[in-house]
């Protein structure tokens, strides 16, 4: 059975600022993706709930970079292991990764992709409908098209590139609605 996606919370960046929440089953894998900044935790776990999963049902959390907004909530999930670019950390056990993706379960991988931040991971999942990647590198449709926490413009393009290569179906971006990608999709 293949991988879904269902976003819990589409964030949004403007005066106020909460991240894209999102929920991914793969076989036994209960999968939430950045689990950050939102304006009361009940619209995290109300969706959650609604789709018939509790909170200590979570297996893991998966976190796109160290910034707060994407962060905040990750207790909500005592069970569950935490993924970043660089390790998976649960209770007092830290396991770094090796080198290259890394398979969080059968249908979804962490591939790094630096760009919002050095440490920026996007997880990208196989679904019947296709590859949906949820990242950092647009943090919405509608842009900026140039991040401005980007240290390095052409850092930020090749990861853009890398992961619009993959033939992504859907992106999940940090901080807004989801959208199938396209020829004006900023680079």
């Amino acid at each position: 059975m293949p991988a879904t996606v269902q976003v819990l919370h589409a964030g949004y960046a403007d005066d106020r600022v909460a991240s894209t929440v999102t929920l991914i089953r793969d076989g036994d894998a209960v999968i939430v993706v950045d689990p950050g900044m939102v304006a009361d935790r009940a619209v995290i776990l109300a969706p959650l709930r609604d789709s018939g999963v509790a909170p200590e049902a979570v297996t893991d959390v998966v976190i796109s970079h160290h910034h707060p907004d994407h962060t905040i909530n990750i207790a909500l999930f005592p069970n569950a292991r935490v993924h970043d670019v660089m390790a998976t950390y649960q209770r007092d056990v830290w396991t770094d990764h090796e080198e290259g993706d890394f398979a969080v379960s059968p249908s979804v991988r962490l591939v790094a992709t630096p760009g919002h931040t050095d440490q920026d991971v996007t997880t990208v999942v196989d679904t019947a409908e296709g590859t949906v990647v949820l990242t950092h590198l647009w943090w919405s449709a509608e842009g900026p098209a140039d991040d401005p926490f980007a240290a390095d413009r052409d850092v930020l393009r090749g990861s853009r590139e890398r992961v619009l290569a993959m033939g992504p179906v859907l992106v999940i971006p940090g901080h807004g609605q989801p959208f199938v990608p396209d020829a004006s999709t900023p680079r």
